[in-house]
């Protein structure tokens, strides 16, 4: 009876200890197991505001994949945009070769990331102040806080870096604002410019006064969209007429190195129309071979509708991405056509847009020249 009475509490300790050391146990197993857990996961980056990167286009922008990523517009004879395509109604050619598609999305509204280029050379003297107020009439509409950023850059024979990247409006408005045409020595008007003191301009005096346009593309292309935030829309909103008097790279080069920048660049033709002629071959070449458009409004109205078509080209694309059948990674040039293979569709003539190729990757890529979005620039 004694031992009964002393066994009874003694039982009691033993379960209420086993009890306690089993509690311990499973909460030293669960931390181990969320402990390897995250120890597996895949690193990432310093998240990005949940804004700035969409959720549905993470599986082909975010992640590194071997996708090739092509964006692309639709519009009827009356250049109202299309939204209602599916995958099965196109189909896509690499160099001719038919390629699988593996994602379709629409309405893809990334980041953008603009760079405003202003042509401030002789024939854009009577015209600039209607850019500059439609330049800044422009990044007041697309511009989004805490998404968009944008650059505005000026040139004539230089190119001049105005308002590198940033999402702060003030600034923006304070560069273009800069923007200014500063007549070359013995300048005179209308365009003529008699024998003078030479004037100074970087190293080499015979360039003030000239239009270099392709330098400046190039130049943005290689020097300032590099530097873009990650995982957006990038855009060059060239306003000029066209007219290169000085550029020591080619057409062809200025292109070329936008399509490496993924580039699209939107051409809107201006100037001087009683002295000087917009080249509008050139305008429309180097937009449609990055996927842009040209543009040559006539009025201040048709400039600003201009930048309003713009503006929604951007936000209404559509993304396909499709892994190339040929995987060779030697940076050649691969051309790209999108067809309309819905019968319905094509008796309506769609016009697409889009870039007009790619240079694919190399074996040994150049390292990574982009940022994260910090801040303000």
């Amino acid at each position: 009876m004694q031992y009964r009475e002393i066994s009874r509490p003694f039982v009691l300790l033993v379960v209420v200890f086993l009890l306690v050391c089993g509690g311990i146990s499973t909460r030293t197993q669960s931390a181990k197991t969320t402990a390897q857990g995250a120890a597996f996961a895949s690193p990432s980056p310093t998240p990005k505001n949940r804004e700035e990167v969409p959720q549905d286009s993470d599986e082909v922008i975010k992640v590194e994949t071997n996708l090739t990523n092509i964006f692309f517009t639709a519009a009827d004879k009356n250049k109202r945009f299309i939204s209602s395509l599916k995958a099965e109604d196109i189909r896509v050619l690499e160099d001719g070769q038919p390629q699988e598609i593996f994602t379709f999305q629409q309405n893809i509204d990334l980041p953008l990331s603009l760079a405003i280029l202003i042509d401030t050379s002789i024939s854009e003297q009577r015209t600039l102040p209607d850019e500059k107020a439609a330049a800044q009439a422009f990044l007041e509409n697309v511009m989004r806080g805490n998404k968009d950023e944008a650059a505005v850059v000026s040139f004539t024979g230089d190119t001049t870096l105005e308002q590198g990247f940033t999402g702060n409006m003030d600034r923006l408005r304070r560069a273009i604002d800069r923007v200014e045409f500063i007549p070359p020595s013995g300048y005179v008007g209308g365009g003529v410019v008699v024998n003078g003191t030479p004037p100074i301009s970087g190293t080499n005096q015979s360039i003030a006064g000239s239009t270099a346009v392709w330098d400046a593309v190039w130049a943005t292309s290689e020097e300032l969209i590099g530097t873009s935030a990650e995982h957006t829309r990038r855009a060059i909103i060239l306003l000029t007429d066209g007219d290169d008097t000085s550029s020591r790279m080619k057409m062809h080069e200025a292109i070329e190195r936008a399509l490496k920048a993924d580039a699209l660049i939107y051409a809107i033709g201006i100037g001087d129309r009683y002295t000087f002629n917009v080249n509008e071959g050139s305008l429309r070449k180097i937009a449609e071979q990055t996927g842009g458009r040209a543009y040559f409004p006539k009025h201040e109205r048709d400039l600003n509708d201009a930048f309003m078509q713009i503006q929604k080209d951007l936000r209404e694309q559509y993304l396909v991405a499709y892994s190339p059948t040929n995987k060779a990674r030697d940076g050649s040039y691969r051309k790209i056509e999108i067809e309309v293979v819905n019968p319905d569709l094509k008796q309506q003539n769609l016009k697409l847009n889009y870039r007009a190729g790619y240079f694919a990757k190399t074996a040994n890529p150049e390292p990574a020249t982009t940022r994260k979005r910090s801040g303000d620039q």
